[in-house]
């Protein structure tokens, strides 16, 4: 077994996930169960201080039990690069707290392994990274020029219209050919978001799911589908989807096959992908979910499959 004792975990509160589908969650009890001493922090307890990275974090443990699953111990403040592991965990929104905090974590990282490699996470925005493999996406659009969008929509009738750095479903529309809200769709993102938005062709497929695929290392390690509820355009479990059963087709191992490169040299251990019918939406890699729910399905144990990676890199 690799030479792992201390796990620093940079989380949202552990007070506030559910435990039932939170990954984060998985992640730290696989780690608990092999022996590793678990520190909790929230990315605010970050700090650097003449070039040493310091967290102020609580000694966690945690209990597979709804309403009494951790208990934190006595803040202490400790150099970040002690820790043997730090997962990056922390959901979106990606902005600019967010990416300071992989400038942070580069500097502890690889001689503390960081999961996954904080530059590399800063340098792949989820919806602007998987626009490396277009030809495995639906037709897809980034832009705030409202001239382009509209043309976009003309050209291929129904869209969905998301920000650029949201997460969970937040700020997903399907806008028709015939919509009359697309003006003040877009001036309310306007209003909102001084990114750019992502535009991309409507699927119909995705009324019979949105499949989260789950990799480490590059691997196809667990799948789980996503349904949308009846009268939602989304499908994300956050939004209301039905989690079901799935297994890999053919189209999706090679979607697989192509991105794991990628994924193995910018060192993401832990990667979702979404798919709906033939073509990839997303690639995942700040706080992918849905490892609870692939075992919950008879799937893998992707938890002790993602320690088993990291104690390889260590």
């Amino acid at each position: 077994m690799a030479n792992i004792k201390n796990v620093a975990v940079q989380m949202d509160h552990v007070s506030s996930i559910n435990i039932g589908g939170d990954s984060t969650f998985a992640m730290s009890l696989e780690a608990q169960n092999r022996g590793y001493q678990l520190f909790h922090y929230t990315p605010d307890k970050l700090s650097l201080r003449d070039g040493k990275v310091f967290a102020t974090v609580e000694p966690m443990r945690l209990r597979d039990v709804h309403g009494d699953h951790y208990e934190l111990g006595e803040p202490e403040r400790i150099d970040l690069s002690t820790m043997d592991v730090v997962l990056l965990r922390q959901d979106p929104p990606f902005d600019m707290a967010y990416i300071t905090s992989t400038h942070l974590l580069e500097r502890i990282h690889p001689k503390t392994l960081v999961v996954n490699d904080p530059a590399w996470v800063r340098n792949s925005p989820e919806k602007i990274f998987v626009t490396e493999f277009a030809d495995l996406m639906p037709s897809t659009l980034i832009t705030r020029d409202p001239t382009e969008i509209r043309r976009f929509r003309e050209e291929l009738g129904d869209i969905i219209l998301k920000p650029l750095y949201g997460n969970g479903g937040a700020g997903v529309f399907h806008s028709t050919r015939d919509d009359r809200n697309l003006s003040s769709l877009l001036e309310m993102f306007g209003q909102m978001f001084r990114e750019p938005f992502i535009a991309q062709a409507y699927l119909p497929e995705v009324r019979k799911g949105d499949k989260r695929i789950l990799l480490v290392d590059g691997e196809p390690v667990g799948a789980i589908n996503r349904v949308p509820a009846e009268h939602d355009a989304r499908s994300n479990m956050h939004a209301g989807g039905r989690p079901e059963a799935t297994e890999l087709t053919a189209r999706e191992i090679e979607i697989c096959k192509r991105i794991g490169p990628s994924l193995r040299e910018r060192g993401f251990l832990f990667v979702g992908i979404d798919v709906i019918g033939d073509y990839m939406t997303e690639i995942n890699v700040t706080s992918p979910t849905g490892i609870r729910e692939v075992k919950k399905f008879g799937g893998a144990d992707v938890a002790s499959l993602l320690w088993d990676a990291i104690e390889r890199k260590r």
